[in-house]
């Protein structure tokens, strides 16, 4: 299972938010290839940006920056969420060098568009799944469907999606623990590799998600954890490889 750091790129700043809220945003960078530098030199193996902005307007507005980092460390695996509603977009990340396109908003509002993502790049799309009381949430998680979140991992279940990442909005950057029944839910139900997300505090988060990596769990981003140092990513990287198949 992988420790994957999360680069959240707001107005050209890297921040963390609460809930998904764009007034509560703390600042714990203005340079994205220098923090992108910090977590390498931790170790990571992987490394998942979010554009803010993009999310919220349904473009890019980071693609530079994203660009910048892919360009700086290209063996890095990187992958990239926020405002991708296009195969323009899609292949402008893949022709920078980004490994993976989350999809989110449209994956809900157009899921044909994922699908023809799926074909026009295989391998290197992801659907992000952002959920509150099990039900998924769009635009920057401002919108809450009435789609349920395990619903929307089967029904891409045969598409060939690289994997899905599950956040949990109640307990993003609240440091509160992983919602780890409804992870494994979403990973039995769409049959994809799922990478949680929302809640990584500490140690004992990774512990506990190790003991059910065999249901379906192919890494877990933390964010806020690391930027405050209540989580190592080196320390949690090696507990995963003693703890987890690869």
């Amino acid at each position: 299972m992988l420790i994957i750091p999360a680069i959240d790129l707001k107005d050209g700043q890297c921040v963390r938010l609460l809930q998904g809220r764009m007034e509560d945003a703390t600042v714990f960078g203005s340079d994205p290839v220098e923090m992108a530098t910090r977590w390498v030199d931790a170790g990571c193996r992987r490394l998942h940006l979010v554009d803010l902005n993009g999310a919220f307007e349904g473009t890019p507005i980071h693609a530079e920056a994203v660009a910048n980092i892919a360009r700086k460390y290209p063996d890095l695996p990187i992958q990239i969420g926020g405002g991708i509603r296009s195969i323009e977009t899609i292949e402008a990340y893949v022709k920078a060098g980004v490994s993976w396109c989350i999809i989110g908003t449209a994956a809900v509002k157009d899921p044909a568009f994922v699908r023809e993502a799926c074909k026009a790049f295989p391998g290197h799309i992801i659907v992000g799944i952002d959920a509150k009381d099990g039900l998924v949430a769009t635009e920057g998680w401002a919108d809450v469907s009435t789609v349920k979140a395990t619903d929307l991992a089967r029904d891409f279940a045969n598409d060939g999606v690289s994997a899905i990442v599950y956040t949990d909005i109640s307990r993003d950057g609240m440091m509160q623990g992983v919602n780890l029944e409804a992870t494994v839910e979403v990973a039995r139900a769409g049959g994809i590799p799922v990478i949680a997300s929302g809640g990584v505090t500490n140690m004992a988060d990774i512990e506990r998600l190790c003991t059910v990596a065999d249901q379906g769990l192919l890494g877990a981003i933390t964010g806020r954890a690391i930027y405050e140092g209540s989580l190592d990513v080196r320390e949690a990287q090696a507990y995963c490889d003693a703890n987890t198949s690869a």
